[in-house]
């Protein structure tokens, strides 16, 4: 069975962004892959090295949701990458082999030291990320690596590093390959990527109430300024979960009626909102079930950190007879 790994930064509660974008496809990876998933803690001190306040208690929230929307710890492990160490001792060792301007012509770094204007990211940590993404893929010896497109650079990334690596001492290490996701693009209730920073997100654990008044707010084709107006399906935002929540006949329906004025934003919206409703009902089910009893998400984590380290273990004794220490 070939190994996935794959990781997320805590971020706290996951929005319907996360459940389109990465979660629904490990739910389908865990049934035909030896699976790690990890809390990517470290990561996050990249960027926000200066508030790590927020960290631990994302952590908690975040892997609760893993668990509510069908992770399953008996079939995946799943962990927190600071708490197998062995992360950062070949963090290290690629580090002493990767050339700066490697780091320096990744696009995603030079895309965030654009946006991120408000942080001070001239800092190793922030430039060598891919190195410690390197360091999470290659000690679990995955075969793939689920990503986007956008991503795939990083995984190209580890495998320059692992030909370096194997060419230098001796092959330890597979090549990971790129398992490109599909990854739905899910509008936040603005128009923008829905995104917990611009506050327009709609996360998987609100109520029905809060996800009934999110949703008939969001924004829709500025076209339509009166009711009267007639509009245009594909530049409204609203109408992308209409394409990802309702029926094939809901869709014609409502592209018919905003076309001719003769549905409301409103009234079409309702029509996805009681969709979006009903899929996450499941979730909020299994989420109070947590919630009464965090103890089991810490449970979780500490098998799996045992698990993780356990191998990642087994990694590093070849990796240190390999270089000589």
């Amino acid at each position: 069975m070939d190994t996935i790994v794959s990781g997320m930064r805590p971020t706290g509660r996951l929005h319907l962004g996360h459940l389109h974008g990465a979660l629904k496809n490990w739910l389908r990876l865990q049934e035909n892959y030896r699976c790690y998933f990890f809390v990517a803690d470290w990561h996050a001190l990249t960027t926000d090295y200066a508030s790590p306040q927020g960290i631990k208690p994302s952590t908690s929230e975040m892997v609760m949701d893993w668990l509510s929307v069908g992770l399953d710890p008996h079939r995946s492990t799943i962990f927190r990458q600071s708490q197998v160490k062995e992360h950062a001792e070949l963090h290290l060792f690629f580090s002493m082999i990767t050339p700066v301007p490697w780091l320096e012509r990744n696009p995603t770094y030079k895309d965030q030291l654009k946006e991120l204007v408000e942080k001070d990211l001239s800092t190793y940590g922030f430039l060598g990320y891919p190195v410690l993404q390197a360091a999470d893929i290659t000690i679990y010896k995955a075969n793939k690596v689920p990503v986007g497109v956008d991503q795939a650079p990083h995984v190209e990334l580890t495998r320059e590093i692992v030909r370096r690596f194997n060419q230098i001492y001796r092959p330890i290490f597979p090549e990971p390959e790129v398992l490109l996701t599909e990854a739905q693009k899910v509008p936040g209730l603005d128009g923008r990527k829905m995104s917990k920073s611009y506050n327009n997100a709609v996360f998987l654990s609100d109520t029905p109430q809060e996800i009934d008044q999110k949703l008939s707010r969001m924004m829709t084709d500025p076209a339509r300024v009166r009711r009267t107006d007639p509009g245009e399906p594909e530049k409204c935002p609203a109408f992308q979960l209409h394409k990802i929540y309702c029926t094939p006949e809901e869709i014609a329906e409502v592209s018919t009626g905003c076309r001719t004025a003769g549905i409301g934003c409103l009234d079409c919206k309702k029509v996805m909102i009681k969709h979006v409703i009903e899929d996450l009902a499941p979730f909020r089910e299994q989420r109070a079930r947590y919630e009464k009893d965090p103890e089991q998400v810490e449970a979780v984590l500490t098998t799996g950190n045992a698990i993780a380290h356990e191998k990642a273990a087994e990694t590093m004794v070849e990796v240190r007879e390999a270089v000589g220490l």
